[in-house]
């Protein structure tokens, strides 16, 4: 992926979260960048060019490495997926999924005391195996938990510097759902189900209608509502699900995930629609209905656009890029994680 601007009804978002640009905040009208919390405090010299071990490729995706200073005012890393380099990194990173299976090899290894472990995980709870293997074997944690020692979203709002005319993609479908993960006993299958009784859903995905990645944000776009269910509910975890495919593509999402409140940290209040804020399936068929023929309402739900722009930040690279400024501007302190089974459940 690249830094493009996305153009047409796809408009409403950008790929790469920029280090240096404001960055919303619920409560406050201040903005500062997520990686940026705890300066070093170090008397303000020039941070050095630091060595990140990459331990292996995630989910064996090969992807470019890129220069961390295109979105940060920090010097650039030397990151290497090289395990030449694994007595001589600064840091390690070392994403779950790959690695879990493999905890006691792991504890084996030798390190250098000034080497800190980074756990990188995207995963909710639900699909992350084997996480008391992990306890006391890293340093850090990278993750879209907010309480994350490096916090990799899977994005976030944009303050803008100009407030931006409203502009909403013309709407001529109701209610769109992408899903490739169908498991019939999960929550957000078992409400769709309900919910298809009272409203038309067209579904796309595996098993369902095609839709090519080239057409997702188009095709969405169309619709006045778009599910954006998590395959499991869990602190912080909101995904692509909806920063992706619901409000890059400029349409309203219909959120079921964490509870309302949680979903506030990261969006303003009157930019979704919760499943928790009615009785039944059948209430929200009726509103969202209701909504689609009140062109006044409906559009409230986008007044928050005048000042914000939603972006995606699901990238590897940028998550490295993340960690290697997190690197630079936090003091060095030794420390384990003892518990991290506990934290991230």
């Amino acid at each position: 992926m690249g830094g493009r601007v996305l153009s047409g009804s796809q408009s409403q978002a950008s790929t790469w979260p920029v280090g240096g640009v404001c960055v919303w905040r619920p409560g406050s009208r201040c903005c500062g960048s997520a990686g940026a919390r705890r300066e070093r405090g170090d008397g303000g010299s020039a941070p050095r060019r630091l060595t990140i071990l990459l331990w292996q490729w995630p989910f064996g995706q090969h992807f470019d490495f890129i220069n961390c200073t295109m979105f940060y005012s920090t010097p650039n890393c030397h990151i290497t997926v090289n395990r030449s380099w694994s007595q001589e990194a600064d840091a390690v990173i070392m994403h779950h999924r790959d690695v879990y299976r493999d905890t006691k090899r792991l504890a084996k290894l030798p390190r250098l005391p000034s080497q800190r472990w980074i756990w990188f995980n995207l995963e909710s709870p639900s699909h992350t195996p084997n996480l008391k293997a992990m306890d006391n074997l890293f340093n850090l944690t990278m993750s879209y938990r907010r309480d994350s020692d490096i916090f990799a979203p899977y994005g976030e709002l944009q303050l803008l510097s100009q407030p931006q005319p409203l502009s909403i993609p013309p709407k001529t479908k109701l209610v769109a759902w992408i899903v490739s993960n169908w498991r019939a006993d999960s929550q957000r299958v078992k409400y769709y189900k309900e919910l298809k009784k009272h409203i038309d859903v067209d579904i796309y995905g595996r098993y369902h209608l095609p839709l090519p990645q080239q057409e997702l944000l188009p095709t969405i776009s169309q619709y006045s509502f778009y599910l954006a269910f998590e395959n499991s509910q869990h602190e912080d975890y909101i995904t692509e699900k909806l920063w992706r495919n619901a409000l890059s593509s400029g349409t309203v999402p219909v959120v079921l995930g964490p509870p309302r409140e949680n979903y506030e940290r990261f969006l303003p209040p009157d930019s979704f629609i919760h499943v928790d804020d009615f009785a039944s399936a059948r209430d929200l068929a009726r509103y969202l209905q209701e909504l689609s023929r009140d062109a006044e309402r409906y559009q409230r739900y986008f007044q928050w656009r005048k000042w914000l722009k939603p972006v995606v930040g699901a990238n590897w690279s940028l998550h490295l890029c993340r960690a290697c400024h997190f690197l630079q501007t936090t003091e060095a302190r030794y420390r384990a994680v003892p518990n991290l089974s506990e934290w991230f459940v």
